[in-house]
């Protein structure tokens, strides 16, 4: 047994020919195993506890709390006498019906045994109990909210499916809809036909057409006299979506303008006027779309665009646009794990577009080392001179003292020399640019005047250059799964096969090394959430917006989907059976925790 300190704390309480029971972890050094400040209990003290028979609890701590003796065995005996000082008095926290229906032990019998299980099957039934209930909680305020929000909040019931839906889909729209896209555009076109408010999540990897399906529902909306607005997070994928727009509908009776920040004054007070009095059909936009001075005639449709970007005020804030909100469209093209989904957006009704348009190549990710560079820009060449086009992707502007890795100003030098002029034009594109220097140098790309567009992530979403066939990642390691797959998502728009090539230093993290494996290995962006959510934990992949939501005790979305669905489904049937005893005891259950939460207790002395 080996201490290192406080050891003249053992000094007259060992003693020779006693027997003792010793925990620890073991470690093998100089040929003889030997424990680290192990926990000591005497053997015939041990047989007098009630601790014989049972599982050990190993409770963390921290190195201030063992310095404290509050070690795992200090804390051990803590937890069991309060629950001797508990015994009778923890009442139940679950409707009976719930607890019978789904065969579960009582709320004290589980949190006596999780601590002091006298086997295995009563430990395993235990964290069954807790993580159900932890998760059902979550479930039952998520359909709680999206229960009474169908019976209290009146949209507007758009029944006419009406010339401009039908001239666009059956004339002008240039491809044929795949079938996912179709189901979508039916779910869509069915929740908005009542005056029940449609709160629809619509899920669909990258370039699986999510905007000509947001399109329709917005015919929808012109059709029935009203007026509809897409967000967007950035100018740039504000202004695309205005161009994309206005190039499929211009053969049709309808305005559409765009309004970001930028947006010149004169410019402004007409675009403002014109959305005012009607005349304006879709309005397109940043941020700027939910300042007060953005008034609407009738806006029926807001549709908003890579949603995870906008904060809850924010979006709630379109709703206040009319005297009865309008129907809500949220996008992404991040795809969600299907537990997260369920965790985060419970409240909203979900679509998902898990079919590419037909034509598509799946794209080829190739990881590559510094030491591969001049082969890649071999390959670069060759490309170029196919009359393709190529991203250049950065995670730094300026170089930074603390990371050691590649940054733009010095990666747009060294192309600039490798590919120089007359014979290769070369653009830079970043966050801290101007919008009309911006807007500039995304046009040259856009117009194929360019050939390699070097960036920061600006460019992550919403992009579109059917001609862009090379997405080179600098820095890849420094990347995270999700933004990896959006960038790469930039190519592969067009027909011809598309590449990605993710540059790294030699030496990588386990956990980066995965990365790079799962973006090699698959293009499924359902598959590549997945993984990124077992990396990083749900926590981190949703945001600061649900982060409460998601401050789990013990369930994990990871490993318990199983459980969260059988949450949701118990949950869903109190209201399809309107158990009002069970829901009103929940309610109250859940009063009882809010309030708990809202005591002052530094007011207690």
């Amino acid at each position: 047994l080996v201490w290192f300190r406080a050891i003249k704390q053992w000094h007259g309480v060992l003693a020779a020919q006693r027997e003792y029971v010793i925990f620890g972890k073991p470690n093998y050094f100089n040929a003889a195993y030997n424990f680290s400040h192990p926990e000591i209990t005497l053997w015939e003290h041990l047989q007098k506890s009630d601790e014989i028979g049972h599982f050990q609890p190993m409770y963390r701590t921290s190195e201030r709390m063992k310095n404290a003796f509050l070690d795992s065995k200090a804390l051990q005996t803590a937890v069991r006498n309060t629950l001797k000082l508990l015994e009778n008095k923890i009442e139940e926290t679950l409707p009976q019906t719930i607890i019978d229906q789904k065969k579960l032990v009582s709320k004290a019998k589980a949190l006596h045994n999780i601590h002091m299980p006298s086997s295995q099957s009563e430990l395993e039934e235990a964290q069954h109990r807790l993580k159900f209930e932890e998760l059902f909680y979550i479930q039952f305020q998520l359909v709680y909210q999206k229960v009474y929000q169908r019976q209290t909040v009146r949209s507007f019931a758009f029944t006419t499916i009406g010339d401009l839906f039908n001239s666009f889909y059956n004339t002008y729209l240039p491809f044929e809809l795949t079938d996912a896209q179709k189901r979508v555009v039916k779910e869509i076109r069915n929740s908005m036909r009542t005056e029940q408010q449609m709160n629809r999540l619509l899920q669909g990897d990258v370039g699986s057409g999510k905007t000509v399906v947001a399109l329709l529902g917005m015919l929808i909306a012109l059709d029935n006299g009203f007026q509809a607005c897409l967000m967007a997070p950035t100018e740039i994928l504000a202004q695309q979506h205005a161009q994309a727009l206005k190039g499929l509908l211009q053969q049709l009776p309808i305005t559409v303008e765009l309004l970001t920040g930028s947006t010149k004054t004169k410019a402004r007070r007409q675009i403002l006027e014109q959305t005012a009095n009607g005349k304006i059909n879709i309005l397109i936009g940043t941020h700027a779309l939910i300042e007060p001075t953005v008034q609407f005639l009738n806006l029926g449709l807001a549709v908003i665009d890579e949603q995870h970007r906008f904060g809850v005020e924010q979006r709630a804030k379109l709703w206040k646009k009319n005297e009865r909100p309008p129907h809500i469209l949220v996008m992404t093209a991040t795809p969600i794990p299907r537990t997260l989904a369920m965790t985060i957006y419970g409240d909203l009704d979900q679509s998902i577009i898990d079919e590419l348009p037909k034509g598509r190549k799946p794209i080829r990710t190739v990881h590559q080392t510094d030491e591969d560079r001049i082969k890649i820009f071999g390959f670069m060449r060759q490309q170029i001179a196919l009359g393709r086009q190529i991203y250049v992707v950065y995670p730094l502007i300026e170089e930074s003292e603390k990371l050691d890795f590649k940054f733009l100003t010095d990666g747009f030098e060294s192309i600039s020399r490798a590919f120089p002029l007359p014979d290769y034009q070369v653009s830079i594109l970043h966050g801290r640019m101007h919008a009309t220097d911006k807007a500039y140098e995304m046009e040259r790309f856009v117009s194929g005047i360019t050939n390699i567009m070097v960036a920061t992530t600006v460019i992550e979403v919403g992009v579109n250059v059917p001609n862009a066939s090379v997405m080179v990642v600098e820095s890849a390691e420094r990347f995270g799964l999700s933004q990896l797959h959006q960038l790469r998502g930039r190519v592969g728009r067009g027909s011809d096969q598309s590449y990605c090539v993710l540059m790294t230093n030699k030496k990588l993290s386990a956990d980066a090394r995965k990365r790079m494996q799962t973006m090699v290995q698959t293009n499924d962006g359902f598959e590549i959430a997945q993984v990124d959510m077992q990396l990083r934990g749900a926590g981190d992949i949703a945001g600061k917006q649900q982060s409460g939501m998601l401050n789990l005790k013990i369930a994990d979305l990871n490993t318990d989907a199983d459980i969260l669905t059988q949450a949701r489904q118990a949950a869903i049937q109190l209201f399809e059976e309107n158990d009002t005893q069970s829901i009103h005891f929940l309610l109250n259950q859940m009063k009882q925790k809010q309030q708990a939460n809202q005591i002052n207790w530094s007011k207690i002395s």
